[in-house]
């Protein structure tokens, strides 16, 4: 398609954004927000006047240099829906047909990176709700992660906190009192779990929070039954609309840096995949303008706009280690983020009832760790590389073994090195 056609393009698609505009003010009436206005319509050079109630803002690009095309628009409403934006945002079915166009070119560059604050420990948000007056929020969804034929329940859970102050950051915890009392009749205790969506929440409003929650059973020691643990069972099954009792956030320690150009290292097992979700989601998902605006019209037509160049210009690598290939939780969105970002993004899996280490046995973490030893330890000798740990306490040993063996090779000792790096806040652990 050349300029011209890709310029006639847009201005007959002029008629198709005011038609899901009024499609988007029917729906926003019904949750008491009305009276929408453009503020702003740039396409076809064309303005639009000025109404009361909402901010809109649509713009259009056209580049003959690379023949691509792209529009876009951002919504801003006065007022509380309490709905997630995708449910307001979509236009009926009818709507959608008539809008949508017989073709478009998708624009091939993402935005230049945006300039990030600083993010100093000191800003970090900590125990804004306690364990004497925790927040109630409620269960939004909760959907099966393990795959069938797995072993257990591991469950993502997300949380409406639209109602409250609850503010968090990738990389910290919050703590969950399941409902009832204790065999001493006194609240149940409370638990702390890996927050495991970045900090705007799934949805990308800043009204939710989700977790990655594997149901405890272990045999009694005595009676040999099974015993269920009492707050990952009173999560795994919550139902959509339920209360959920909630404090913190809590934890510095595994925070991400604020270095747009840093390495970050990830080794996980099991539901320790949650922190690294949410750095993931962050760094990646987050910043992807299809994703990060709901509203995003072309997206609504059913146009589609791949961004292969993140904001974030940093390598990650993940290494997740699980016992079978169903309970590699996440597993689809891993591997899309593989795909899409080659450059950046690393997976590596140690799945140990399946696949064998060099000596026979089965494959943990702590040996791809040593499978991989070379490269990683060049990636973690550079001043911007981050190492995260977070799984099942005891992880750690193995892991050492591996680098430390790497490192004498260089002369290194690597508990010395790793001392170094802790108090350059580049080594990050949190096991349990």
């Amino acid at each position: 398609m050349d300029y011209e056609s890709m310029k006639g393009l847009a201005g007959e698609v002029e008629p198709k954004l005011m038609a899901i505009l009024a499609e988007f003010n029917k729906t926003l009436k019904k949750y008491g927000i009305s009276d929408a206005r453009v503020v702003e319509f740039t396409l076809s050079d064309q303005e639009m006047p000025e109404m009361a109630g909402l901010s809109c803002n649509f713009s259009c690009w056209l580049s003959p240099s690379n023949l691509t095309c792209g529009i876009k628009c951002e919504f801003e409403a006065s007022g509380t829906t309490g709905a997630k934006p995708a449910a307001i945002a979509a236009p009926t079915a009818a709507t959608a047909e008539k809008a949508k166009p017989v073709a478009a070119a998708a624009p091939t560059k993402s935005a230049a990176p945006a300039a990030k604050k600083a993010k100093k420990k000191s800003d970090v948000p900590i125990n804004i709700y306690r364990p004497n007056k925790p927040f109630v929020g409620k269960c939004v969804s909760n959907e099966e992660l393990v795959g069938p034929g797995g072993i257990g329940t591991c469950r993502h859970l997300i949380f409406d906190i639209s109602a409250g102050d609850l503010k968090y950051v990738e990389g910290q915890s919050i703590g969950i009192i399941a409902d009832g009392t204790d065999a001493k009749g006194k609240p149940n205790k409370i638990r702390l779990y890996s927050i495991a969506s970045a900090h705007r929440g799934d949805y990308l409003d800043d009204k939710t929070v989700s977790l990655c929650v594997r149901q405890l059973e272990y045999p009694d020691p005595d009676t040999g039954k099974t015993v269920y643990g009492v707050c990952s069972s009173f999560l795994c099954n919550l139902k959509p609309g339920d209360d959920v009792k909630i404090t913190g956030p809590v934890g510095k320690e595994m925070l991400l840096p604020d270095d747009p150009n840093a390495n970050i290292i990830m080794l996980g097992t099991g539901t320790g995949i949650a922190p690294f979700r949410s750095f993931l989601w962050h760094l990646f998902k987050e910043n992807e303008d299809v994703n990060a605006n709901p509203f995003w019209l072309p997206k609504l037509l059913g146009w589609v706009k791949p961004s292969d160049k993140p904001k974030f210009n940093g390598k990650t690598w993940l290494i997740f280690g699980v016992a079978t290939t169903p309970n590699v939780l996440y597993n689809n969105d891993l591997e899309d983020l593989q795909r899409r970002y080659p450059n950046n993004f690393r997976l590596t899996k140690a799945i140990s009832r399946e696949q064998k280490n060099p000596e026979g046995g089965r494959m943990y973490i702590q040996h791809r760790v040593a499978e991989h030893a070379e490269e990683l330890w060049k990636l973690i000798q550079q001043d911007n590389t981050h190492t995260y740990i977070c799984g099942l306490k005891g992880m750690e040993k193995g892991i050492d073994e591996a680098l430390s063996a790497v490192a004498s090779k260089d002369g290194v000792n690597w508990s010395e090195f790793q001392r170094e790096m802790k108090k350059a806040h580049r080594w990050h652990v949190e096991t349990y």
